[in-house]
């Protein structure tokens, strides 16, 4: 539809219909199935109201998307379609490897594959919006939501960021695509102790520096949309923040798309204290430019009264409700409602065998080994396993936010193994995955009868236990499957024990006395404080939730068929009170090592390291490395030049292997205290036995800028190290200065 005409509907709409347009509301209310993961209590609105609003959340499939494509539209005076959007945050159907998973892959241009699958298969099932990806930099394991973050570093967040959106939206004019929604505006991620929703409060330096860059890279890539926070930021809820909504996001940064809130966010304003009332919180978060209201009743309800009483222009509602029109107009929904969406093409687009090996290939690099003592990975196939634990034969690997995945089409642990073990694979389940019933209580998916049923008694535990020994003790290794549930890790699944549970501890404890070789596979979505299991195992894989081929890409790393080259983007603590603990932190006057000062009086803990387990960018491969020869084109950088880095890798081991060589500068010098370590590059470089690579970056002086406390970037010359290695904690160092 040619704008002049799309004006010309927003100029005969009534004021109701105009505000309908920026309701959403979830499934429940148009006879649809809702899976939507919030409240369920109906808002108090009127049925007029739902015949107008103008998207709906989480209903998906072509024919359930049919139906009510046609029921609104039919209601709606002017025939407009709906929007449809929905949580596909790493995958629809076919699930990939959580976005922590993602993240360690260092792999953009393959999860942008992953990405162009998902809006595939998401708009075969008649979805326009993926509430992803999201971006949020991420420093505290307690915090559950972890799970959908690439992880703890600004640049490697906003390398995904880019690749993410891209994947989504590349096919958008084709039909086949799907519009990205970046979230969550902004610094989620830096929630207080770790609780889910909870205060956000930093610096402007901080903000700027460390939280910002992703969403940035988000919107230059073209994000359509973003949605704001739940939390408050420095004291003011980001669904009513005009100055980081309207003066950041859409004026400094130019970006003109939808902003939506999230899950009753805008109703939320008055819990957090910011707004007296439901008219209030709909005035505030209007005039800080938020287009649509996710499942709340303030817009729905309040924007008419606003306007009859003089206290709201109506034009404020015109700009939003245009920006939503030309979203539809831009999908090409006024000419095509249903944008080819039919049942033949959603069945024959899901769960392709070349979409399942995209997902094998993603959740192969995402995989991390940590730990594999004396070499005892890869297992030779004539090996005699016993596959032990909770995740042997399960198939719930993929994750809580793979809200649209069906676990049955995931390929299991036992199965991956057994098309390579054959009858050399024995199993048992051992112990449960949680006996803790106030913990699955709190989770507050279970009913106290399904809990029951979840907890085996002490005797059919006690069985279990025993049988996994047996089978342990006629096996050459151990394969032990142990980690986290499901619903234990994503949004509101803050914890403050990290470790794993003790009847799991135990089954370990049991099994080590046997003297076999044990690996340890751990599903998660979080990093887990592993320090009291190094000694007890010898090899340590983290899958996290590796998504619908994850029990193939499993068996790949176990047997070698694939050589590891998962690195970590969010740093394993060392214990749970270190955290939030990630590699990029601010230099100390008092550094444990290197300070004026000895003994007590450095920044340390009496009790535990200040160091990690394992460090961000860490990983071990099969066979070994030797980075050497890191030399510099000069030790003088202007801000019109620019310095080559070059260095030697040399594959020193009996295996092909996949090194993700890491670039990380340090001011030493600034008017604002830097971190010790920044990651600017990073390559992915193939380097077979027995050879050699050249691996060469180039440093530019735009990439030394830093930000003060009024957001303002800066650049100082002065003296700057930089370290190239294989994790940041495992580096080689030169220095150059930066001059005029």
């Amino acid at each position: 539809m040619k704008q002049e005409k799309l004006r010309k509907l927003l100029n005969d709409m009534s004021l109701e219909e105009k505000i309908g347009q920026l309701v959403q509301l979830s499934g429940e209310f148009y006879k649809a199935n809702d899976i939507s993961l919030g409240p369920q209590q109906k808002l108090g609105i009127t049925q007029k109201i739902v015949d107008l609003s103008g998207s709906v959340l989480n209903v998906t499939g072509a024919k359930a998307t049919k139906e009510v494509q046609d029921h609104q539209m039919s209601v709606q005076p002017h025939h407009i379609p709906m929007l449809f959007m929905a949580d596909i945050i790493y995958g629809y159907k076919t699930v990939f490897p959580i976005p922590l998973g993602l993240g360690a892959t260092w792999d953009p241009e393959l999860v942008r594959k992953g990405f162009n699958i998902a809006a595939d298969e998401g708009s075969a099932a008649g979805n326009h919006v993926s509430f992803a990806p999201m971006v949020d930099v991420v420093h505290d394991a307690r915090w559950g939501r972890v799970l959908e973050s690439p992880g703890e570093d600004p640049y490697l967040n906003s390398v995904f960021a880019k690749s993410m959106v891209e994947g989504f939206q590349d096919k958008l004019k084709d039909g086949a695509g799907q519009v990205a929604c970046v979230k969550h505006f902004a610094g989620y991620g830096g929630v207080e102790a770790g609780r889910e929703y909870n205060t956000v409060d930093m610096s402007i330096s901080n903000l700027y520096q460390n939280y910002l860059p992703p969403y940035k890279a988000a919107v230059d890539a073209g994000s359509k949309m973003v949605m704001s926070s739940l939390t408050s930021l420095n004291g003011v809820p980001t669904t009513g923040d005009k100055w980081l909504l309207d003066d950041v996001l859409r004026k400094a940064w130019g970006f003109n798309g939808l902003i939506i809130s999230d899950y009753a966010s805008i109703y939320e304003l008055i819990k957090h204290g910011f707004a007296k009332d439901e008219t209030d919180a709909a005035h505030k978060a209007l005039n800080a430019t938020v287009d649509i209201d996710m499942k709340s009743p303030c817009y729905a309800k309040r924007l008419q009264e606003l306007v009859t009483d003089g206290k709201l222009d109506e034009t404020k509602i015109d700009e939003a409700t245009w920006r939503v029109l030309l979203l539809k107009n831009e999908l090409g929904l006024f000419e095509d409602p249903y944008r080819s969406v039919s049942e033949e093409r959603e069945a024959k687009s899901i769960l392709s065998d070349s979409k399942r090996k995209v997902a094998r290939e993603l959740a192969d690099k995402a995989l991390v080994l940590l730990q594999n003592k004396n070499g005892i990975l890869p297992l030779k196939k004539d090996e005699k396993i016993a596959l032990i634990g909770p995740y042997a034969n399960e198939k719930l690997l993929l994750g809580m936010w793979a809200v649209h995945g069906d676990p049955n089409t995931s390929v299991t642990i036992a199965e991956g193994i057994k098309e390579i073990a054959g009858d050399n694979l024995k199993t048992a389940k051992g112990t449960d995955l949680i006996r803790d019933a106030h913990l699955l209580k709190e989770i507050g998916y279970f009913t106290d009868e399904e809990i029951d049923k979840m907890i085996s008694s002490e005797k059919v535990e006690q069985k279990n236990n025993d049988e996994a020994v047996k089978i342990a003790q006629t096996a050459d290794t151990i394969v032990l499957t142990l980690g986290e549930s499901t619903l234990e890790a994503g949004e509101a699944g803050a914890k403050t024990k990290l470790t794993l549970p003790e009847n799991q501890l135990h089954l370990i404890d049991r099994l080590s006395k046997l003297g076999k070789k044990i690996v340890l596979i751990t599903i998660s979505g979080r990093p887990l404080v592993l320090t009291n299991v190094v000694d007890k195992v010898d090899a340590i894989i983290e899958a996290w939730f590796p998504g619908t081929e994850g029990g193939h890409a499993i068996a790949d790393i176990l047997y070698g068929k694939v050589n590891p080259s998962g690195r970590l983007t969010m740093t394993f603590p060392y214990a749970v009170g270190q955290e939030p603990i990630y590699y990029n932190h601010l230099s100390t006057g008092r550094p444990q090592v290197g300070s004026q000062h000895v003994g007590r009086f450095v920044s340390k803990y009496l009790d535990a390291p200040v160091t990690p387990l394992y460090p961000f960018g860490y990983g071990l491969s099969y066979g070994s490395s030797e980075y050497k020869d890191l030399k510099l084109s000069s030790h003088k950088l202007t801000r019109n030049s620019s310095i080559k880095v070059k260095l030697t890798v040399k594959n020193t081991g009996g295996y092909d292997r996949r090194e993700i060589v890491q670039l990380y500068i340090h001011d030493q010098v600034a008017s604002i205290v830097q971190p010790v370590k920044r990651l600017i590059d990073f390559k992915a470089v193939k380097v077979p036995r027995g050879q050699t690579k050249e691996v060469e970056f180039e440093i530019k002086a735009s990439e030394l800028t830093f930000y003060d406390n009024l957001g303002r970037d800066y650049l100082e010359n002065g003296d700057f190290d930089v370290f190239v290695g294989k994790s940041s904690a495992d580096c080689l160092k030169e220095t150059f200065e930066l001059s005029e």
